[in-house]
């Protein structure tokens, strides 16, 4: 079987109101899939059905295979050390530690400090490690570089980059569209509790893509365009420029971004 999650006709109310509208979609094993979406959209909740969290009025939900979360902060006491929390984490799940990953994700460097003293990043690969303890087959990250600082957010992008090499299922859920981009196969976009776009990052270029953006670099400053016809944009400012004799330095053209789609389909723009 090639899917390690099957979604079909998702359904979930609160108070009479229907946050989940038949959500359906499915994620191959071994790929970094998003979930995006708009505050208000159903993503929490999807994802929240999908962990077993909360409970699904309607549909199904097929997991083929370990899951492990990571979530975006933790209940962990303040006093205890980053080691004593991933000793307590693998007697909960009865397995023996991997020394592995501590090494990997850099735990044993801060893992005498107590859980108040780590640094932001620090919380993050914590959380990470106990997420994998007991061997996941298919992991939620919920905005798992959110408060990093660059080297930070290199570092945790190349360790997801290691999971997804040794087939793990890796399950996305951030604000950073550039993250979105650099990682993710495949990315899923839901708008008011139904999703609005399925598929690759180069899909939703073609299909929402259809407007270009257009810079023009003179000594006089930057101009932007946005055009469905380049050539005819391009032509027009260069005419325009030459009658007024201004010198071109740059012409940048580009179909948008990951972000600049994103904000079109949650306003419900063609």
């Amino acid at each position: 079987m090639n899917n390690a999650i099957e979604v079909k006709n998702l359904r979930k109310s609160y108070d009479n109101h229907e946050v989940l509208k038949g959500i359906e979609f499915n994620v191959l094993k071994g790929e970094i899939f998003a979930l995006l979406g708009a505050n208000g959209s159903g993503k929490t909740t999807t994802l929240e059905c999908i962990e077993g969290i909360r409970k699904n009025d309607e549909g199904s939900i097929v997991i083929n295979g370990k899951m492990g979360i990571q979530l975006q902060s933790s209940s962990l006491p303040d006093h205890i050390r980053a080691i004593e929390a991933m000793n307590l984490f693998a007697k909960w799940n009865k397995v023996k530690l991997d020394n592995q990953i501590v090494l990997n994700l850099g735990i044993n460097d801060f893992a005498k400090k107590e859980y108040h003293e780590l640094s932001i990043g620090q919380k993050r690969r914590l959380h990470l490690g106990l997420c994998l303890i007991h061997n996941p087959d298919i992991i939620f990250l919920d905005e798992p570089t959110s408060g990093l600082d660059v080297e930070g957010r290199i570092a945790l992008h190349e360790e997801i980059r290691k999971l997804k090499s040794i087939g793990k299922t890796i399950i996305l859920a951030s604000h950073d569209m550039v993250e979105v981009e650099n990682l993710c196969d495949r990315i899923a976009i839901l708008k008011d509790g139904k999703i609005a776009f399925i598929g690759t990052n180069e899909d939703l270029t073609k299909e929402f893509g259809r407007k270009c953006n257009v810079s023009i670099k003179t000594l006089e400053g930057i101009t932007e365009y946005q055009t469905e016809n380049i050539n005819e944009t391009i032509l027009n400012c260069i005419n325009d420029l030459n009658k007024k004799n201004i010198e071109i330095l740059d012409i940048k053209v580009s179909r948008g971004t990951l972000e600049e789609h994103f904000i079109s389909i949650s306003r419900g723009e063609d």
